[in-house]
């Protein structure tokens, strides 16, 4: 692929994951100017196992990045990206914070950007998978990982039921920690948690979201590479249909 002199080349999908690292350099370009690209990888060609790909990231996943303000570095993992990207760009930690000066707070965002990564995306993607993807409807399989999920839910809700924002002094502030939980969490309807039940049973997790939802550059990332629409339920079904068939056939 050719290079993008003096910008951060995203690549990118219309996912959860995906859109972590777009509200991040949304808010960065509103914030500092930081500019980007977008190369949208389609996921029904297998674009992501191509052999250019898979020397940006090994792994074969959006999102990544090649930094080609910093001679062409490449990053994948989401996490690791927008710890990349605020390291080298927020330099007024502006979703971020100062890991020698404001050590105590940084060591949080840390925590709650671990405890996404690894729980809350893995179990609520799991969770989808049974209840939108697989092949066959198996109630052991939905029933765990939806409990799964709600249980991690719960210790958000924990954490924000008093709170405006995961990291932070007081009541927090928002950070690149919001910035990786926000798109999982919203997208529980799909993972089988209807919005009356998000609503009632986590409450603090469900301002949360209005809150970061409110934010311009957060409605701008959500557009990277396209916006999705809202779904009716037959819609929905018909989504789901088509994205198992390459969903179920990435072996690799």
């Amino acid at each position: 692929m050719a290079a993008t002199v003096g910008k951060i080349q995203l690549y990118t999908a219309s996912t959860p994951n995906g859109y972590k690292v777009s509200i991040l350099l949304e808010e960065l370009k509103a914030a500092y100017g930081l500019d980007y690209a977008t190369k949208a990888l389609n996921f029904g060609k297998n674009e992501q196992k191509e052999p250019w790909f898979i020397e940006i990231n090994p792994n074969g996943r959006i999102p990544a990045i090649v930094d080609d303000i910093r001679d062409g570095f490449k990053v994948f993992e989401t996490a690791a990206i927008t710890l990349y990207l605020t390291q080298h760009y927020d330099p007024e930690f502006k979703f971020s914070f100062d890991p020698v000066k404001d050590a105590n707070n940084y060591s949080e965002a840390l925590q709650w950007i671990f405890f996404i990564h690894g729980g809350v995306g893995p179990m609520q993607g799991q969770a989808s998978h049974f209840f939108r993807y697989a092949p066959e409807k198996i109630p052991y399989g939905i029933n765990r990982y939806i409990a799964e999920t709600k249980r991690l839910y719960s210790v958000l809700e924990l954490r924000l039921k008093s709170r405006d924002y995961l990291a932070g002094d007081g009541k927090g502030r928002f950070s690149i920690a919001d910035i990786n939980g926000f798109p999982w969490v919203r997208g529980h309807a799909w993972a089988g948690i209807t919005d009356e039940e998000f609503a009632q049973d986590y409450p603090g997790v469900d301002a949360w979201l209005k809150r970061i939802e409110a934010r311009p550059a957060v409605y701008e990332g959500l557009g990277v590479p396209t916006r999705n629409k809202k779904l009716t339920k037959e819609e929905e079904e018909q989504y789901a249909k088509e994205a198992a068939k390459w969903i179920l056939g990435d072996k690799k």
